[in-house]
């Protein structure tokens, strides 16, 4: 009797099965692809895990090219638990491509069309920039995009990324189209043969990523000050550093330290900041712009660029009186006044390595592909 009844049950469990398992039926569910790996791993110098994944708290560097994107980072670099690297150049641009698809009611029909929907772009978006930036330089427990023309998908970053944090640098608008126009940094719809109409670029350009920061709010999206942070360092990266919850460490007042170091700052010789990172901060370049911009275009200053008195500088000011620097930084801006040819071969010195370090890494990847076939 006992024998029967278990075939009985064996019998009915078999019968569930194969009804709701093996044989077909279309009882209205649908199937998801599920990732396999829902938390990837990078691996830093001691080979540890680090896990990442979309909600890990990232930071955002932007701002207007030549506006202090790239000394902000390289501050942030010299923290242990910080990883920014080199512009990746390749975020903005995907993120400028899914506005134009957005944009277009063209190319966003037959992108449905193709079941191709919002989540599905964004989806691919948000795992295409996570894998840019969790893999183009060394591991580390909190990680730093510095791409400047990001922070104007703000907006769209804080929605694909939940936990992350964004730095606006601001810097007086006449001081960034100086250097661009003096060394020559192509942006497009730039016309560089034009002060007053980059300083019209300019304005468009920041209003619209002041704005986004505006909109992500305090919590996630802090505008610094170019001019204040060189004056003032240690207090504005204290107070980075809190808004980052990040712990404090001297370290990101001695960046220059940590150039070229492992674990420390890498640099690139295709970033035109490259030459003044590698010095301690100073204020040299502050007001370099003063008396190279057309009269016509300081005359009509206020009207060609408003953001300048929105964001607090004074479009009539010239020379402009950003504040007095502190001890350090004074001294730092007189040592290298006073040891031009010792920070030139410093510079050589950096350059030539990182020449060295890119013929290495072409041999390898050579040798590598030699190997394989």
């Amino acid at each position: 009797m006992r024998r029967k009844l278990l075939y009985g049950v064996v019998f009915c469990l078999a019968a569930v099965y194969i009804l709701y398992y093996a044989l077909p039926c279309d009882n209205g569910s649908k199937m998801f692809m599920v990732p396999k790996e829902p938390t990837k791993f990078i691996y830093d110098n001691k080979h540890r895990a680090i896990p990442y994944d979309e909600n890990m708290d990232i930071i955002f560097i932007g701002g207007m090219p030549r506006s202090g994107t790239t000394l902000m980072r390289a501050l942030l670099d010299a923290h242990p638990e910080v990883r920014c690297g080199e512009e990746t150049r390749v975020v903005p641009r995907i993120l400028g491509m899914r506005t134009q698809w957005e944009k277009s009611p063209t190319e966003k029909k037959r992108l449905a069309n193709a079941g191709i929907t919002g989540d599905v772009l964004d989806s691919a978006v948000r795992s295409f920039i996570l894998e840019i930036i969790a893999k183009h330089g060394e591991a580390a427990p909190h990680l730093c995009n510095k791409d400047p023309f990001t922070l104007k998908s703000a907006i769209y970053l804080s929605q694909l990324f939940p936990y992350s944090r964004y730095i606006l640098m601001i810097r007086d608008g006449r001081a960034v189209v100086h250097s661009i126009i003096t060394r020559k940094v192509t942006i497009s719809g730039f016309d560089l043969k034009s002060y007053r109409k980059c300083l019209q670029k300019w304005n468009q350009a920041v209003e619209s990523m002041y704005g986004q920061c505006l909109r992500v709010g305090p919590y996630r999206c802090m505008p610094v000050y170019y001019e204040q942070l060189v004056l003032h360092p240690e207090l504005w990266m204290r107070r980075i550093l809190n808004f980052l919850e990040l712990p404090w460490n001297q370290s990101v007042l001695h960046h220059e330290d940590y150039v070229g170091k492992p674990g420390g700052i890498s640099l690139s010789k295709t970033e035109k900041s490259t030459d003044q990172v590698i010095k301690p901060v100073n204020v040299e370049a502050l007001t370099k712009w003063v008396g190279s911009i057309p009269d016509d275009v300081v005359r009509d200053m206020a009207s060609v660029a408003p953001m300048l008195r929105t964001l607090g500088y004074d479009p009539d000011a010239n020379p402009p009186d950003y504040g007095k620097p502190d001890p350090q930084v004074s001294d730092n801006t007189l040592h290298l006044q006073k040891n031009k040819d010792l920070w030139q071969k410093r510079e050589k010195d950096i350059f030539d390595k990182l020449d060295e370090n890119k013929d290495k890494e072409a041999k390898n990847r050579y040798s590598s592909n030699s190997s394989v076939h």
